[in-house]
């Protein structure tokens, strides 16, 4: 059975070339490309790209509206069928203008691609998402044994995740040097570190308690002294394998190495939350905490754009939009308040309100 098309690899290869070099698209981005196109040219039977039709786009968008997840057996979710829809209607565009297809098909025909208003709306809604509280992990933390070297490095992991917010990419390629512990502060240099869309920025620990400056303070004066590391070596190394006497493999330290990928980390926070008895919350769901944290404690706009800007954010928006939904405990509060007579609103509040508008209209 045929599992590929010669002709359909070449414009493909040079199809991610174009999205990597022109439009400046990750490796994570691009496999999720490629696995979207991998997708239809299995159920088109790897038919040349050139005899596309848009009855195929039509066809392939209704199987995948039936089609299974493997992982879970259920329908597969309206975000994943429009984002792989996406991918193809993208790349049939881009296609419709190259030599060789631009005479077979026109670029209006990927827009058969498209789902429904309905479906649309569907797979762009916000989900409302559980999200720890300060106690929750804090009673991890505690919980966390710290013996060994791995025990050591885990418990610091996660108090490090709490007082910074970074992301798990960035946490595995950091290096000891990017942290200052006199000023509370991580400089996460995108040239040595795997920050997202590659911004270097300086986050100051967030407060979240002592204990997690406290572990993380022990954990770095381990790496120098015990365990004799420089600067430029990880923050958090990879784990050690070696062959044990019982001739079966396991853990037995740390390297002087990175991880390779981030989901090690993932790793450690899904036993530490499952010893805890508390359900798992990954790693990056720490930055809502820190969000939830920031709304109650902020009390002017400076103070949240600051908060914001921590996280690595360019616009206090973007820290609203991602991270800021209500708790419905929350929202019940807010809506009884309204009923309560109002107070003036603080200067600060009506010196925003009004820099919007100026902004608003160009001024």
């Amino acid at each position: 059975m045929t599992n590929h098309n010669i002709n359909n690899e070449r414009i493909k290869r040079k199809y991610f070339t174009f999205m990597k070099e022109a439009k400046r698209h990750s490796e994570a981005s691009i496999d999720c490309i490629a696995k979207a196109i991998s997708r239809f040219e299995t159920y088109n039977k790897f038919k040349p790209f050139n005899d596309f039709h848009f009855n195929q786009a039509v066809g392939f968008k209704n199987k995948l509206l039936t089609q299974k997840s493997l992982k879970t057996g259920e329908n597969l979710s309206k975000s994943t069928i429009n984002g792989t829809c996406n991918h193809l209607k993208v790349f049939f565009q881009w296609l419709a203008q190259q030599s060789g297809y631009k005479s077979r098909f026109n670029y209006t025909d990927a827009d058969y691609f498209n789902l429904s208003e309905k479906d649309t709306r569907i797979a762009g809604a916000k989900r409302k998402k559980p999200v720890a509280t300060l106690e929750q992990i804090t009673h991890v933390l505690n919980g966390m044994a710290s013996n060994t070297d791995i025990e050591k490095r885990n418990r610091a992991l996660m108090a490090f995740t709490l007082l910074t917010g970074a992301r798990d990419s960035a946490i595995a390629s950091l290096r000891i040097k990017h942290v200052d512990l006199t000023t509370g502060s991580v400089f996460q240099d995108a040239r040595e570190v795997k920050t997202k869309f590659s911004k270097t920025f300086t986050t100051y620990f967030f407060p979240v308690g002592e204990l997690p400056i406290q572990i993380l303070t022990e954990w770095m004066e381990h790496l120098k002294t015990e365990l004799l590391f420089s600067h430029d070596d990880p923050l958090f190394p990879k784990t050690k394998v070696a062959n044990t006497k019982d001739k079966k493999f396991s853990a037995c330290g740390v390297l002087k190495e990175h991880w390779a990928t981030a989901n090690p980390i993932r790793e450690v926070f899904k036993r530490a939350f499952e010893k805890a008895g508390i359900q798992y919350f990954n790693p990056h769901s720490f930055r809502d905490t820190l969000v939830r944290i920031g709304e109650q404690l902020c009390q002017s706009p400076e103070e949240f754009k600051a908060w914001s800007q921590n996280l690595g954010h360019a616009g206090v928006l973007t820290t609203l939009y991602s991270y800021g939904d209500v708790p419905d405990y929350r929202q019940a509060e807010l809506i009884k308040k309204l009923n309560q007579p109002r107070k003036d609103q603080g200067t600060d509040i009506e010196a925003l309100i009004e820099a919007k508008i100026m902004k608003m209209m160009g001024k």
